[in-house]
């Protein structure tokens, strides 16, 4: 269970900010959360979908229930306005995805550098303990025999993987000079419901098929990635927050290899279910995309207690079904038709 704590989430009104304070409100319905997000993904309707909460202007204290604060990570006031009376961060804000950082790697750096560096900075300031910092597998770059696992040089192939990899750097250089308890997760390709905002492959295709759009698989489809289900990603945060310890790095993945084609041969089967076809076609790979990538996950449940639970198939499953929910379906004359497309 979770102690009684004063949480902040930055980038909170995002899919796995939103996902965990649903899922710590129903642990205990009394814990204390403040959001920091400057809104540009996430947004308030998207908050107020799993919680009752109040925006506030300027927080001068822990925060009461369930807060919003509208700022910016790299702005150095609002960080550290908004760790005042906080116990735990979990520093989700970030710019995300390889694409975007090798378009603009000007702002991947200013958002996932100069904003961990101002939250951690934050936490120093206002003697925060705990700081879980979410990065990905994208620092150790390409492997030709993976799992990645924690112990494994980096060498980055991305700009993305370059501004994780210095996320990674100061949150252990916190904990060592400044004894900030800093657990950083290096997630897998997370999928699940409330992912309407995310591009990756399983949010992506649904969205495009929904659409009655063709969706492009980057190269051959024969890349692998390590999916993760939301509420499993969830759980080793949490169990991250509990955790004593700092200066550590997990793999939080579900261990297992799987194709981009394999994935979308699973979302195809499911959306077959409410008669909705799902078109393909392959164009070039992306620069800066790694061929296999999936995690070694000892390390996390030997010292977390944590492993993923969630059949892959049963993931994608209750996934779609929340995008179908979203978009409305009639039935007539025995055709499952679309009410209305849904809105990317």
């Amino acid at each position: 269970m979770v102690t009684q704590k004063n949480w902040l989430i930055t980038g909170g009104c995002g899919f796995i900010g939103t996902s965990l304070i649903q899922q710590l409100l129903k642990i205990d319905r009394t814990t204390n959360i403040r959001v920091l997000d400057n809104l540009s993904v996430g947004n308030e309707e998207d908050l107020s979908e799993v919680a009752k909460f109040n925006k506030i202007a300027n927080p001068t204290g822990a925060p009461e229930g369930i807060e919003l604060f509208v700022g910016d990570i790299k702005n150095t006031e609002d960080c550290l306005n908004a760790c005042k009376g906080i116990d735990i961060i979990v520093h989700l804000a970030a710019n995300t995805g390889v694409g975007p950082s090798v378009e603009d790697p000007e702002a991947d750096m200013q958002a996932n550098v100069i904003g961990i560096f101002n939250v951690l900075q934050a936490a120093r300031a206002n003697k925060t303990n705990k700081f879980i910092f979410a990065s990905s597998g994208a620092p150790i770059g390409e492997l030709n025999n993976p799992p990645i696992h924690e112990e494994l040089p980096a060498h980055p192939v991305s700009p993305y993987g370059a501004s994780k990899l210095a996320g990674e750097g100061y949150c252990s250089a916190y904990f060592h000079s400044f004894g900030i308890n800093t657990v950083a997760l290096r997630f897998g390709n997370v999928y699940g419901p409330r992912s309407k905002h995310k591009a990756s492959v399983v949010a992506k295709f649904i969205k495009q098929a929904l659409n009655g759009e063709t969706c492009e698989i980057y190269g051959t489809g024969q890349q692998t990635r390590d999916f993760i289900y939301i509420l499993d990603l969830v759980d080793a945060i949490i169990k991250s927050a509990q955790a004593d310890v700092g200066g550590e790095v997990f793999q939080i993945a579900s261990s297992k290899e799987r194709t981009v084609n394999e994935i979308v041969e699973i979302v195809q089967q499911e959306l077959k279910k409410y008669g909705i076809e799902l078109k393909l076609e392959y164009g070039e790979t992306r620069v800066g995309d790694v061929m296999r990538n999936f995690s070694d996950v000892s390390k996390a449940n030997a010292m977390l207690g944590w492993h993923a639970t969630t059949n892959i198939s049963d993931g994608i499953a209750k996934t779609i079904g929340d995008f179908v929910t979203e978009c409305p379906i009639n039935v007539k004359n025995d055709k499952i038709e679309l009410v209305n497309t849904w809105n990317q």
